[in-house]
């Protein structure tokens, strides 16, 4: 079984946009979505402004990707968490700010060792995670909440009636 992942900050908003987001910040998203922006079908119409910084770099673990995300983020903490408090007081249907870890699972077989040249080297292991202390501090300050989202992609055998 194998995983792909990636890492995401994201603050939110159903009134500030995600330009007025960058301009208070000083601080260039990766993404952005436009709320109600037009988009051809099948994709879906966004709800919120949204703006993100994203770590989508294979091969790292959930906790390497998210200290690349704070490492951008961290210099801007103060801004971020004057943002998100003033984003969340302008709606109050949730917390403005998050940071989103996504997993996919799926069958395909996860390769142990990669080459670089003629020197073998282990790939590491992705399945387990830890948040540590300085990830908790910047979620507090924030006033970010945790997301994680994981999708099972590995096929159900038991639904065929191959499973052994």
């Amino acid at each position: 079984m194998s995983v792909d992942q990636y890492v995401y900050f994201a603050l939110s908003s159903h009134v500030t946009s995600a330009a007025e987001m960058t301009e208070i910040l000083g601080l260039e998203p990766d993404e952005t979505a436009v709320r109600g922006s037009r988009i051809s079908e099948p994709k879906a119409i966004p709800v919120l402004h949204r703006w993100k910084i994203v770590c989508r770099e294979p091969g790292l673990s959930v906790d390497e990707q998210i200290a690349r995300v704070l490492e951008r983020l961290t210099p801007h903490v103060d801004a971020i968490a004057a943002l998100a408090r003033r984003l969340d007081a302008e709606d109050t249907q949730g917390p403005s700010a998050v940071l989103e870890v996504v997993r996919y699972f799926n069958d395909e077989p996860v390769r142990q060792e990669h080459h670089l040249g003629d020197a073998p080297i282990k790939a590491p292991k992705l399945f387990g995670w830890h948040l540590g202390r300085d990830v908790l501090d910047f979620l507090h300050l924030t006033g970010a909440v945790l997301d994680v989202d994981e999708y099972d992609l590995a096929q159900d055998y038991a639904d065929d009636g191959s499973a052994s």
